[in-house]
């Protein structure tokens, strides 16, 4: 009997379809995986940093002796001023029964090093508080924070804990009378850095890396629109045209701590523009972006069907018109595709801005784009670096803020993409 070639085709079948069965679940198999690991990476790093949205607070009675403050009349006298002797002797109070000095420095200790300038900062605010006393929630020391939040145990030996038996006890008096508690941690969000855990926060960082964003942003989107409309567009095709592509497609590739090298060189070393400041981490970053904005936006405009142009072509409109009042519009949503999703890369590194010194340690917040600054992903790499407990729940509580922007500014860019599109 003569097989036909129906019959080989028949014979056949059933083991392309077991192929096809087993591509489908391993595909299966590599996405379920990808998403535990994802789902995994991200339990770890809320485990880790959800903590740190709240801070531990003692309260006490503040009074503001005047005879202990001095002259509070001038602000330059308050420099003088001995805001940590009112802060002392109101612990003091507390536990009378602490004589000797070691106790004392044991006992103070359970405060934070900065209140006294938090005490400070209030009699600004309100000079009439002199002569006053005043119920005050001042941040305890990061020790005390980790042990209210768990991350100590009090049940181990004293040697094991940072914190001695004395210190514990005079904790639990606190935390009986009421005087001690949790409470959302506003100084996270709204303070600089600090080498205290209890008093570091990532508005500094972010306020640095809003400014580099803001340069970033107003230098490479219309560079890089225009480089890709005129490529695209305009150019002729060449040989110059093409060294010119495959050059953007290489510089997309680059690591990116080539560009903070190119900074260093050219921007700080060459023209001797202010170093850690937003404003050269701007123009890295836009060297960085460029690439990645022009591919992007030239994908754009080749999407836009020929039909389009040879349409405004063929009812009068020049090439300028042609491109500036029927092509762009159509293509603008991908070409915003584009630089947001430059940008968010350009927000998440680190490379660059550490070779042209924005790894510095910066308390103050910045206020321009020339003020010495850090980025966000550098102070998460800065805090990882350090050794205290209350820094590591602080590196995870950055990282979830710097994902939530990552998030939210590829969601605009689908949600822009969607909102603008036109489809034909």
């Amino acid at each position: 009997m003569i097989e036909t070639n129906i019959d080989i085709v028949k014979k056949g079948l059933g083991k392309r379809y077991r192929a096809e069965k087993r591509f489908r679940i391993y595909g299966v198999c590599a996405i379920a995986a990808s998403l535990i690991f994802l789902a995994f990476l991200f339990i770890s790093i809320g485990t880790n940093g959800y903590t740190a949205f709240q801070q531990t607070f003692i309260r006490l009675s503040i009074y503001f002796d005047p005879e202990i403050l001095g002259d509070t009349t001038h602000r330059e006298s308050l420099a003088s001023a001995n805001f940590p002797a009112i802060v002392k002797q109101s612990l003091l109070k507390m536990f009378p029964e602490v004589q000797s000095r070691g106790e004392k420095k044991q006992l103070t200790s359970l405060i934070s090093s900065g209140a006294s300038y938090y005490i400070r900062d209030m009699f600004v605010e309100d000079p009439n508080l002199i002569g006053n006393t005043v119920q005050v929630w001042i941040p305890a020391d990061d020790d005390v924070d980790m042990l209210i939040k768990g991350h100590t145990e009090r049940g181990v030996e004293e040697a094991e804990r940072r914190l001695n038996n004395k210190q514990l006890g005079w904790i639990e008096k606190l935390e009986r009378d009421g005087n001690i508690e949790k409470r959302f941690n506003t100084i996270f969000f709204t303070a600089g850095d600090s080498r205290e855990p209890e008093l570091a926060g990532i508005w500094g960082a972010a306020s640095g890396s809003f400014f580099t964003m803001i340069v970033t942003l107003l230098l490479s989107f219309p560079i890089g629109v225009a480089a890709a409309i005129y490529l695209e567009e305009f150019a002729k095709k060449n040989r110059w045209t093409d060294i010119i592509e495959v050059n953007i497609n290489n510089l997309a590739a680059v690591p990116s701590i080539v560009f903070g090298l190119l900074g260093l060189a050219v921007f700080l070393n060459f023209f001797g523009m202010p170093r850690s400041a937003p404003l050269v981490g701007g123009l890295v970053m836009t060297l960085m972006t460029l690439p990645v904005i022009i591919i992007a936006s030239r994908a754009a405009l080749k999407s836009v069907p020929p039909s389009i142009r040879e349409a405004a072509l063929g009812v009068g409109a020049s090439q300028m018109q042609m491109v500036f009042h029927h092509v762009l519009p159509l293509a603008l949503p991908g070409m915003l595709t584009g630089a947001i999703i430059g940008m968010a890369r350009a927000l998440g590194e680190t490379a660059p801005l550490l070779m042209i010194g924005m790894v510095a340690f910066i308390v103050d917040v910045p206020s321009g784009f020339t003020d010495p600054a850090t980025a966000l992903p550098v102070q998460i790499f800065l805090w990882a670096d350090s050794p205290e407990r209350g820094f590591l729940e602080k590196t995870s509580a950055a990282i979830m803020v710097l994902l939530t922007f990552l998030i939210a500014m590829n969601a605009l860019a689908v949600i822009l993409r969607k909102k603008f599109e036109k489809r034909w």
